[in-house]
């Protein structure tokens, strides 16, 4: 009997140190590392065409990597490129009218007025001359050397050459003066309308060109050649693998020990002999309640903080909504609290 509880007694002892051990050990690495459970995460984009056209090409794929500014598709040109070029004229066309008011009446043109103008008064001083003779000759001769009609057809002819005088100065001041404000105004304004249509389509013409945004996967490929695009119908989805981030979340009481800017190691189960440094980017100011695709060992309706770790992935290999788990190692100052 005696010996039937020492042996329950060593029993209960070791079971006890065994208890003991394992609560030192677990309660070392609770205060020394912080350990949560989220997935991988990182963003999207859906790209569209911002016209409808027919697509003439897609140059990428499902997997391709693809850099900022490179070619992903076209749509067709043929009737766009035209009316571009046809606008491009219209404005060189109309540059030339403005800068001829802006320039004003060439030295020939004046010139021209001016020999114009001496012309015409030679012509109004011959024609004015004539007839004072015949006015001085029908006086003399009493009427009788010349009829009435020769005396009004030459002072037709004498007003005629006197309102020729008038119209040649001022066509001489003109061409001084030069084109009217408003000439130049309305030109410049039509110059404005011209250059806006240019802008527009060549705009559009841009637009027939879908350019990477970031550097990024090819997700999925939606359109293809022959297809109308839309800028309501995405041709293309990216997957952006930089930034990328564990979506992970904390209880009220670890919150405390997690602040912007801790560093944190990531494990995968693709890749358990590694480990990819990251850092607490983000935390949530608003709580919620866990969401059940969390891996967690708490209660799943306990309210929560989601943080994002931002990961270093040089290689691209981990992938969206892969299970994920996060080491945050914790300072002493932080544990005791």
């Amino acid at each position: 009997m005696t010996r039937t509880r020492l042996i329950v007694l060593l029993a209960v002892l070791v079971a006890i140190a065994g208890a003991l051990a394992w609560w030192l050990t677990h309660q070392h690495k609770a205060a020394t590392e912080l350990t949560l459970y989220g997935n991988v995460d990182l963003r999207q984009v859906e790209l569209a065409f911002n016209g409808s056209e027919r697509i003439a090409r897609v140059d990428v794929v499902e997997g391709d990597h693809v850099t900022r500014g490179q070619v992903l598709a076209e749509l067709e040109t043929r009737r766009l490129r035209p009316e571009t070029a046809q606008a491009a004229a219209l404005v060189a066309a109309q540059q030339q009218a403005v800068d001829k008011l802006h320039n004003g009446s060439r030295p020939e043109e004046i010139n021209q007025a001016r020999a114009n103008l001496a012309a015409a008064r030679a012509d109004a001083d011959d024609a004015r001359v004539k007839y004072q003779r015949l006015q001085v000759l029908a006086q003399s001769s009493s009427g009788r050397a010349l009829s009435r009609q020769d005396i009004d057809d030459a002072k037709s002819a004498a007003d005629s050459a006197a309102a020729r005088l008038a119209v040649n100065q001022q066509a001489l001041r003109l061409e001084l003066i030069g084109p009217r404000k408003e000439d130049i105004a309305q030109a410049e304004a039509q110059l404005k309308a011209d250059r806006a249509q240019l802008a527009l389509l060549q705009a559009q013409l841009g637009d027939a060109i879908l350019l990477a945004p970031m550097n990024a996967v090819v997700r999925s490929r939606l359109a293809e050649p022959g297809d109308m695009a839309s800028p309501q119908k995405p041709a293309l989805s990216l997957a952006i693998t930089d930034p990328k981030w564990v979506r992970a979340y904390v209880t009220e009481v670890e919150l405390g020990q997690v602040r912007p800017g801790m560093k944190a190691s990531v494990s995968v189960d693709a890749f358990a002999k590694r480990s990819f440094p990251g850092w607490v980017g983000f935390i949530s100011p608003v709580a919620e309640f866990t969401p059940k695709t969390v891996e967690t060992t708490d209660l799943r309706t306990s309210l929560v903080y989601e943080i994002r770790v931002f990961v270093t992935d040089p290689n691209d290999d981990l992938r969206l909504g892969m299970p994920a788990t996060v080491h945050l190692p914790l300072s002493r100052a932080s544990a005791a609290r």
